[in-house]
């Protein structure tokens, strides 16, 4: 049996034969490298899959979970042109992943819009190979709710994607920007520092960048409700669970919403004192709600 450090995440790197475009697609791997996969995990808009770093280093001890870095996020290079975007090429995406590593993880688990992209994806699955799911604040309303790509535009959330600073000086300072601010407002300073891990790259002149640029930023804001995650809560064909936030949640629709009635493998519950951010504002939940799923999907793969 090899041996491995379980805190210590071990780089990635996939070739996508992807219908959204082909190219290399990155990740952070921890725990057992010769373990069955127990998690696949996708990211929220605009960040990576180191930002989730000290979530995942404790499961690393008994399980393996594999985190990528989405088109147009961290290390991953696969063509990101703003024109024309839809959150289906998450979709093609991780459908080609699935692929290229041969098998079926126990268990997807996805952040807003990494969420939205596995109940898009889902449908097109294998019906007999369906992974449990969890989901943290996955970005749900019903169709009629949902405003449409120009309102969208126009949103806070655009307008500020489109005017964030993309270069930096130094890691310093670019933690000293975001620090108690913006979506980082509730993140403690060391998962700040894991996502800049990532999330800057070095441009020509030296300065860092946003390996997330500003316009994938916005376009993804833009496109978010271009396509309905809902056809794969209808007819589940696996154990979902959602997490919404407490405050503001992007998950508009509720635990009590008519959308559930009679789906018994569709569980939703509300996550109270909570932001969008939940992940980073409660590993520990996650970290159960991942276990937890991992051993109810465990006896039947």
């Amino acid at each position: 049996m090899s041996t491995f450090l379980s805190g210590t995440p071990r780089r990635r790197s996939f070739d996508l034969q992807s219908a959204a475009g082909s190219g290399r697609m990155a990740g952070i791997e921890f725990g057992p490298p010769e373990r069955p996969l127990d998690v696949l995990f996708l990211h929220a808009n605009g960040f990576n899959a180191m930002t989730y770093r000290q979530i995942f280093e404790p499961l690393g001890a008994g399980l393996r979970i594999l985190a990528i870095d989405q088109r147009g996020h961290g290390c991953s290079e696969l063509a990101a042109d703003p024109e024309g975007h839809s959150w289906q090429r998450y979709a093609d995406d991780l459908l080609a992943l699935l692929e290229a590593l041969g098998e079926t993880p126990r268990v997807m688990a996805g952040h807003s819009m990494g969420g939205s992209a596995i109940l898009l994806a889902l449908p097109r699955m294998p019906a007999e190979t369906a992974p449990g799911i969890v989901l943290f604040d996955p970005v749900l309303r019903l169709p009629e709710d949902a405003p449409d790509d120009a309102t969208m535009a126009e949103s806070p959330l655009v307008r500020g994607a489109k005017r964030r600073n993309a270069l930096f000086a130094s890691r310093a300072a670019a933690l000293a920007s975001y620090r108690g601010r913006g979506a980082f407002k509730t993140w403690p300073d060391a998962m700040i520092q894991d996502y800049l891990v990532d999330g800057l790259r070095t441009a020509a002149d030296g300065q860092l960048t946003l390996s997330c640029a500003p316009a994938w930023e916005a376009a993804n804001f833009i496109t978010s409700y271009q396509q309905s995650p809902l056809p794969a809560l209808s007819q589940p064909r696996a154990a979902i669970r959602i997490l919404r936030a407490g405050h503001e949640s992007t998950c508009a629709i509720g635990p009590d919403s008519e959308a559930w009635r009679g789906q018994s493998r569709v569980r939703v519950e509300t996550a109270p004192g909570t932001t969008h951010f939940l992940p980073m504002e409660r590993p520990e939940l996650v970290r159960g709600a991942l276990r937890e799923a991992v051993l109810a999907a465990a006896p039947s793969r």
